[in-house]
C-alpha cells in the first residue's frame, strides 16, 4: 500500500535468482511509480528504469545531463512503489571512480535491486544511435572495479554494459565483456547487437547472464522472449515503450482537444476513474482513515460531471 512489502535485500535477491541463461525475464520500463504498480499487476518479474526516460522525463536529451541524484531520486520512488526488482540505468556512474563506488551506495540506499555502468565517454549518447566515443579498456574496467567494490550489500547487481559493437565490432565487443566481467560485473548488457547470431555468440561466451535491449526504433530487430531465450539470454528490457505508448496517447488526446474542443471522442481510450483508484489501492487507505474512501467510485463508463460525493 504506503510502499512496498518487500524489503530491497530480497528484492536483490530475487534478482539474481531469477537471472539464468535462457529465461528471458522481461522487465518492462516504469516512466512512473504508478506505472510500476501496473507492471507489476500484469505479473511481470521485474522493473527497468531507463536513463534515457528519466531524462526525456525531465526535457531532456539522453546526453548525460541527468545527476545521480536526480537519477537515485526517481530510482528511489519508482522502486518503493513495487515488490518487484528495479534495475536502474547509472550511465558512466556520474564520474571517476570514487563517484562510481558513491553511486552504488546512493543507488543502494534508494531501494534499488541493480545498476548498469556503460563505456562511453561523456557527453554519452543513446545506445542506438551512431558517432559514439568510447572510454579505453582500463578507464571502462576501473569503473566497474569501483562499482563492484564500492558496494556494501553483495547482492547488489553490478552490470557491465558495453557500446563497442558499435564501434569496433563484436570480436572486440566479446573481448571487452570479458575483461569487464574479470572487474567484477555480475551480469552483462551489449548494446546495440545487430541479430540473433549476435546474442548467441555473446552469451556463448559469457559466464554471466546477458540482457537484451528490445527498444523501439533501434538497431536491433524486435525479437520476441522466445527467440532472445534459445539464444540464451537471461534478461530482456523494453525501456522506453511504457512512455512512448503514453506520450502517443497524449499527443493524440491533445490534438482531438484543439481541433474539436473536447476530449469526449478520446474517454474510450482513457483509463477509467475506477481503474486508476483500484492501481493506487485508494480503498485500502480506508483501514488507517475511515474518511479517505467514503464515496462510491463509477464503474461504468461516464462522460459526466463527477458526482459530488466523488474526490478527484
Amino acid at each position: 500500500m504506503l510502499s512496498s512489502t518487500r524489503a530491497p535485500a530480497q528484492k536483490r535477491q530475487d534478482l539474481r535468482a531469477m537471472l539464468t541463461p535462457g529465461a528471458a525475464q522481461p522487465f518492462p520500463g516504469a516512466f512512473t511509480p504508478l506505472s510500476a504498480k501496473l507492471i507489476q499487476e500484469k505479473g511481470f518479474p521485474g522493473v527497468y528504469i531507463s536513463g534515457a526516460v528519466i531524462a526525456n522525463e525531465l526535457g531532456l536529451p539522453d546526453v548525460g545531463l541527468t545527476t545521480l541524484s536526480e537519477v537515485a531520486e526517481r530510482g528511489a520512488q519508482i522502486a518503493r512503489a513495487t515488490d518487484l526488482p528495479c534495475l536502474i540505468d547509472a550511465d558512466t556512474g556520474f564520474g571517476e571512480p570514487m563517484n562510481v563506488a558513491r553511486t552504488i551506495q546512493e543507488l543502494e540506499d534508494a531501494g534499488l535491486a541493480g545498476c548498469h555502468i556503460e563505456d562511453q565517454v561523456n557527453p554519452k549518447r543513446c545506445g542506438h544511435l551512431d558517432g559514439k566515443t568510447m572510454v579505453d579498456l582500463p578507464t571502462a574496467t576501473q569503473r566497474i572495479r569501483a562499482a563492484a567494490d564500492g558496494r556494501r550489500d553483495a547482492d547488489f547487481l553490478v552490470m557491465a554494459r558495453t557500446d563497442l559493437r558499435g564501434t569496433d565490432g563484436l570480436d572486440a565487443a566479446i573481448d571487452r565483456m570479458k575483461a569487464l566481467v574479470d572487474a567484477g560485473a555480475d551480469a552483462i548488457f551489449p548494446e546495440a547487437l545487430r541479430d540473433l547470431s549476435e546474442f548467441e555468440q555473446v552469451c556463448a561466451a559469457l559466464e554471466v547472464p546477458v540482457l537484451a535491449n528490445m527498444t523501439e526504433f533501434g538497431k536491433s530487430a524486435l525479437f520476441t522472449r522466445e527467440q532472445l531465450g534459445e539464444a540464451g539470454v537471461a534478461m530482456v528490457i523494453y525501456p522506453v515503450t511504457l512512455l512512448r505508448s503514453a506520450m502517443g496517447a497524449a499527443e493524440r488526446v491533445l490534438d482531438t482537444i484543439a481541433a474539436e474542443g473536447t476530449q469526449e471522442p478520446r474517454v474510450p481510450e482513457m483509463l477509467t476513474r475506477a481503474r486508476l483508484y483500484e492501481l493506487v489501492e485508494y480503498e485500502s487507505y480506508n483501514r488507517f482513515d475511515s474518511s479517505v474512501f467514503d464515496f462510491p467510485v463509477p464503474t461504468a463508463h461516464h462522460t459526466g460531471q463527477t458526482p459530488p460525493s466523488t474526490k478527484e
